[in-house]
């Protein structure tokens, strides 16, 4: 019996010491498994393209930001997720529960090439076009004995008479010219020398009345009534109305005194004044449309047509002429309007996000890219030109990323507040993310400029 004793206890101290060495050796290997440089690898040539990739943790499978070098699984019995290498976050992230997430209403856009177009928007008067503006003025001394067109305002068409004037050098003129031209019809059987010199007297006659500006259809009345008029009819140069009249009856008037100014209103200008900071989107053939306030349903379409190149010290604005036209001369000069011109930077597409996806701490920009649901990563991007509700991203994301455009700002604040509370040893309140400042230290800055707003 006491030998039986002796064997049974032998018997037991032999298992013991063999599953002491199994658990010893299995812990062992477990142990050479994590270390550093040597976590466990994937050989999954359908996943992996025949290429073993190497995890390096397994992540909780509901998003909390703890992590297990080897597999395990949550309280509910749900596998941790294996990283692998190359799948890993780049820099610090936020974690911000799914409530959370709903209760801040967090949206979300994709980064996503555009055509910036912006609207800029200036003040003008209308003014008419110089290049349609007309100046009657006499180019011989005379006497006004009736005018035709006797107010300002008054629409007139190309060649209507504007004004009876009396002259004795066009009388002289014209007398001259009628014994030239009965010269040349006396002379018309003799010879060839006599005939040219009259001709010649002729054409020198005509050439005195065309240089004062008689019309062919006053020359062709002196010809065809054969005797000269004590005055003359002075015709309108081009259509348009009359802004200035300086004419009266009666009056004496000299070479070159101005009588009227007609403008032709069919087409007019807007000059707007567009301030510094617009100009280098400005360009002629942009589209703009104009409104004023005597005709506020209606909008006139035009086109930016000059910049003008110099610059207002005291508004720190440049003109900028846009061309319209003026059907039923409803706008009016010295008129005041509104312009929205339709700028483009001339680039072509570029790579844009919303303007509130933006977060702006003076000295850096920072965006927050969406990497899971309720994990966001603070990115630090270099900004270009900005339009209507969109702005250009020169460095820092790519196309197809999403960011967030509403609620950046409470996400921004929320992670400052993890941060701070983890650096006293504390846990997020809100049952989200505990351990959210390891994420997101304060030493770090987030990275993406979350510095002490």
């Amino acid at each position: 019996m006491k030998q039986l004793r002796t064997a049974l206890v032998i018997a037991l101290l032999v298992s013991a010491a063999l599953g002491a060495g199994y658990w010893w050796g299995s812990k062992s290997n477990e142990g050479a498994e994590v270390k550093a440089g040597t976590a466990p690898v994937l050989s999954d040539g359908a996943a992996t393209g025949g290429k073993a990739r190497k995890i390096l943790y397994y992540r909780n499978p509901m998003g909390l930001p703890d992590s297990s070098p080897v597999p395990k699984k949550d309280g509910m019995g749900m596998d941790y997720v294996p990283v692998y290498e190359g799948d890993e976050p780049q820099g610090p992230q936020v974690k911000i529960s799914l409530d959370k997430v709903q209760k801040l209403g967090v949206k979300i856009e994709p980064a996503a090439l555009r055509q910036l177009t912006r609207t800029v928007r200036a003040v003008g008067t209308v003014q008419a076009d110089e290049r349609r503006l007309h100046t009657v003025t006499p180019r011989f001394e005379g006497w006004i004995q009736k005018l035709h067109v006797n107010t300002t305002g008054q629409p007139v068409r190309r060649g209507d008479a504007l004004m009876e004037i009396y002259s004795p050098d066009l009388v002289t003129a014209q007398q001259e010219y009628l014994i030239a031209w009965k010269g040349v019809q006396a002379v018309q059987g003799s010879g060839a020398d006599i005939q040219a010199s009259m001709k010649q007297l002729m054409e020198s006659a005509l050439q005195r009345l065309r240089n004062w500006d008689i019309s062919e259809e006053e020359l062709k009345r002196l010809q065809r009534e054969n005797a000269a008029r004590q005055s003359l009819t002075l015709r309108a140069p081009a259509n348009g109305v009359v802004i200035e009249k300086m004419a009266v009856e009666g009056m004496r008037i000299m070479p070159g005194e101005p009588l009227y100014r007609i403008a032709d209103l069919s087409t007019v200008w807007l000059l707007g004044d567009v301030f510094e900071q617009d100009l280098g989107m400005v360009r002629p053939g942009q589209p703009a449309r104009i409104t004023v306030n005597a005709y506020p349903e209606k909008r006139f379409e035009g086109k930016v047509t000059f910049i003008y190149p110099t610059l207002a010290g005291e508004t720190r604005t440049a003109k900028v002429r846009v061309e319209l036209p003026n059907p039923g001369g409803l706008l009016k000069p010295a008129m005041y309007a509104s312009v929205e011109i339709a700028a483009t930077p001339g680039k072509g597409k570029t790579l844009t996000v919303p303007d509130s996806a933006v977060l702006d701490s003076g000295t850096r920009q920072i965006v927050l890219v969406e990497r899971g649901e309720g994990l966001y990563q603070p990115r630090e991007v270099k900004l270009g030109a900005r339009a209507d509700g969109y702005v250009e991203v020169l460095d820092g994301i790519q196309a197809g990323e999403n960011v967030v455009v509403s609620a950046n700002f409470l996400i921004d604040a929320e992670s400052n507040l993890k941060a701070a509370l983890g650096s006293f040893g504390g846990h997020a309140a809100d049952g989200g993310a505990p351990g959210a400042a390891a994420q997101a230290r304060p030493d770090q800055g987030h990275q993406g400029g979350h510095e002490g707003r």
